[in-house]
């Protein structure tokens, strides 16, 4: 694929969570969420309109107007999850999505991405050494020497 045609298919069929949230500051919550929407031109009101519901289902219906300086540090990764979700993918990439967390709220995000990954049946990716996230995960492979084997 050409560099268009990838980043075509990276913004329908992939989504993906980073340690650091990468969200905009100068966009709320629900801005954040919808931006892969805006970039496939959804017109404004239906692309809000599935991020006010993808926030209701991260449990952050009341702060989608709040930008990302105005939200704790869970928020904001349940906003990047939220935004991961935006575009409906198949696949979920996850690299260290609670690494920047304290235990509690690093708790609560791993159940998030379990119930996110049962319910939206993905197929998901989650690169962590957070040994309790990978407890959870239904298979674990380990970097053993700069390869990857099964735990």
């Amino acid at each position: 694929l050409d560099a268009e045609a990838r980043a075509r298919f990276r913004n329908r069929a992939i989504g993906f969570v980073f340690q650091f949230h990468h969200l905009l500051p100068e966009f709320t919550a629900a801005e954040n969420v919808a931006f892969p929407l805006f970039l496939r031109r959804v017109s404004r009101q239906e692309a809000l309109e599935q991020a006010e519901g993808l926030l209701k289902h991260v449990g952050l219906e009341a702060r989608s107007h709040h930008r990302p300086g105005e939200l704790s540090g869970g928020e904001q990764q349940r906003v990047a999850v939220a935004r991961a979700l935006a575009g409906r993918p198949k696949l979920l990439l996850a690299d260290e999505p609670s690494g920047n967390l304290d235990d509690r709220t690093s708790g609560q995000l791993h159940e998030l991405l379990v119930e996110i990954h049962r319910e939206h049946r993905l197929t998901s990716i989650i690169v962590t050494h957070n040994r309790a996230l990978a407890a959870v995960c239904q298979q674990e492979w380990r970097m053993i020497g700069g390869r990857l084997e099964p735990a």
